[in-house]
């Protein structure tokens, strides 16, 4: 059985590679003055929203006091994208297929100190809290790639706006760029970008033109004095802390085309990937997570055995003419094992909304396996898994329904509603109030009013429509049939030494399902918090099959422990010995904030520990399940 996870983690991982992206077709580009068909000649860039390290708060471009699009566009967007805080849009940087430009004009940016400083204080806020630009071509991001220890190379799909040197001297990673950043208390701009474009040409393979794929720049300053005479060299523009006279800003570029026929258009994103380091760390993870995995398996086989092996001797020595010998360890407890629990009605609610989060991270894992929500499709992730949790009503009602019954509940309406409104209402309540808090600080990633209404009415109109028709037949079903029967009197449960009390086994319980996701669970919450790309969805599939196993067998031990123990209250202490992994994944989110990131302020700290009691919920209701 451990085998079956990483067989099919090896295909996933084949059938990614095998392609692309499925429902994208590559765009071809020709020369200006070209009469080929299906050929474009314009190579427009576009812009994303600016986020940093430093803030979850990202802005959109035309937040920033840059150079604009005329003609601005804005490109539809999916639901992820939106839930994500995307917000692309057009930009004035236009060039033509195969035509280099050195130092052209973009357009200049006047500010005196008396007008226009709410703009320029708003570009000194973004480069004193690190905030990068996400540009984008031909859907691919356009990189910044710069060396890292040990002389490799990482390229990242964003640049900073610029650097900043404080009073004391201190400078940002950026200014590392040029050595003439060195003056206290001044800003520097990045107001020059060399962009590289480099193409994959279809003569050896007979289609017409080019294919892009790579698009990296190098962030530059230039305090250009001339508009008329642009030249891209020179001393950096700087931005001083108190502005005295007239400053002007003049944003050029540089492109240059370059053809490369080894690299093929299918992997493009190859390089941007193949930079991030910690592969070999994913693969450790696995083997440490397979490990764990075995070592329960064996102890859950030994257990069952032996206690098997016990009772067929213990069987084999009676007579049939002497009575039954006595019973002992849980099986004492055989007429009490199926007595409904307390708090029957929230269990059930919980099982049934843990059974739609774990059908719905199923089926978007899987998908995103086979490359069906890659990078390069934005915010199909979230798309996916939004729409999938819509749909996935009826099996929530459905198993709350029958568990509900199950346990002898008879207030059916109740747990109907409750199941369709409970938990997706605490989270949406959060979400909701997250939402406020960036829509005062003027973020993109404030939730447009249309959207809530839209998320609220599949919320409504489907979801809770197709929990009561899960509920429906999860009622009309006749209850889970126990094979024994229950007494009457409930048992007196035994004096319990520590370790077998409840508390002490829950927390006991979620240690071994947490060190299995821990690991992977740093370079989710990287691409989270980070903004680094998360790809390498093969993995994540293995680890949540292992992490699946592992709550299982883990519960498994820890029940019979307790079975073993006389104490028959086991149905709440199962959901909650794995669900119990949560709060160990909310403890080392506050130990990443504290140690990992470098977010400054009240407004993103509170941003940060609202989504993750999000997903501290989420994870509580799939892991309990």
């Amino acid at each position: 059985m451990n085998y079956l996870p990483l067989l099919v983690c090896a295909l996933c991982s084949g059938w990614s590679a095998a392609f692309y992206l499925p429902g994208l077709a590559p765009v071809s580009f020709c020369e200006v003055g070209s009469e080929k068909e299906n050929c474009k000649s314009e190579t427009q860039l576009y812009v994303n929203r600016l986020d940093s390290v430093e803030s979850v708060l990202p802005y959109e471009y035309d937040s920033f006091d840059f150079c604009k699009d005329e003609h601005e566009k804005h490109p539809s967007e999916n639901l992820g994208q939106v839930l994500f805080g995307e917000r692309i849009a057009s930009s004035p940087y236009k060039f033509h297929f195969n035509k280099n430009e050195s130092c052209a004009l973009v357009c200049t940016k006047g500010y005196d100190p008396n007008t226009k400083t709410a703009e320029l204080d708003f570009i000194k806020k973004g480069i004193q809290l690190n905030y990068q630009h996400h540009w984008i071509i031909d859907n691919m991001p356009v990189t910044w790639c710069y060396e890292v220890e040990d002389g490799q190379k990482y390229c990242s799909p964003g640049f900073p706006v610029g650097c900043a040197v404080t009073s004391d001297g201190r400078v940002k990673d950026a200014c590392v760029i040029n050595t003439e950043f060195n003056k206290k208390d001044t800003f520097y701009l990045f107001n020059h970008v060399d962009i590289t474009i480099t193409y994959h040409s279809g003569r050896e393979e007979n289609w017409d033109g080019g294919r892009l794929v790579a698009a990296r720049l190098e962030p530059k300053s230039y305090k250009h004095t001339n508009v008329n005479d642009l030249k891209c060299e020179g001393h950096p523009m700087e931005i001083p802390k108190d502005l005295t006279g007239h400053l002007e800003v003049i944003y050029t570029y540089s492109v240059t085309f370059q053809e490369n026929n080894i690299n093929k258009w299918a992997s493009r994103w190859d390089y941007i990937l193949e930079s991030m380091p910690h592969t070999n760390i994913q693969w450790f993870s696995i083997m440490n997570s397979l490990v764990i995995v075995l070592f329960l398996s064996g102890m859950v086989a030994m257990i069952m055995l032996r206690t098997l092996h016990k009772d067929i001797a213990r069987y084999n020595q009676i007579d049939s003419s002497e009575d039954a010998q006595e019973e002992f360890g849980w099986k004492l407890v055989h007429g009490d094992i199926f007595r409904p629990p307390k708090k029957g009605m929230l269990l059930s609610i919980f099982l049934g909304q843990g059974t739609q989060i774990f059908i719905m991270t199923f089926i978007t894992l899987f998908l995103a396996c086979l490359g069906f929500l890659s990078p390069a499709n934005r915010g199909a992730l979230m798309t996916c898994a939004v729409v999938l949790w819509v749909l996935l009503g009826t099996p929530a009602g459905y198993v709350s329904a029958r568990m509900y019954k199950t346990f002898g509940g008879e207030r059916w309406k109740s747990n109907v509603l409750l199941t369709a409104l409970l938990c997706p209402g605490i989270i949406f309540a959060d979400f909701f109030i997250m939402n406020v808090i960036l829509w005062v600080k003027g973020s993109s990633a404030a939730i447009p009013f249309g959207t809530l209404v839209a998320i609220l009415a599949m919320w409504f109109g489907i979801s809770v429509p197709l929990t009561f028709l899960g509920a429906y037949f999860g009622f009309k079903d006749r209850p889970i049939e126990h094979p024994v029967r229950t007494n009457q009197i409930p048992r007196q449960i035994p004096t319990q030494s520590f370790f077998t009390k409840p508390f002490p086994g829950i927390i006991m319980g979620g240690i071994l399902p947490f060190g299995c996701i821990f690991i992977q669970l740093f370079f989710i919450l990287n691409s989270i918090w980070s903004h680094q790309m998360y790809y390498m969805f093969g993995f994540l599939f293995l680890v949540f099959i292992i992490l699946l196993i592992t709550c299982s067998e883990a519960t498994i031990l820890l029940c019979y422990f307790h079975l073993c123990a006389e104490d028959y209250h086991w149905w709440w202490r199962s959901f909650l010995t794995s669900g119990f992994t949560a709060v160990y994944l909310f403890i080392y989110a506050v130990h990443y904030f504290f140690s990992k990131l470098q977010i400054t302020g009240a407004a993103s700290t509170i941003l940060y520990f609202g989504y993750t009691m999000i997903m501290v919920l989420i994870f509580f209701l799939f892991t309990g399940r």
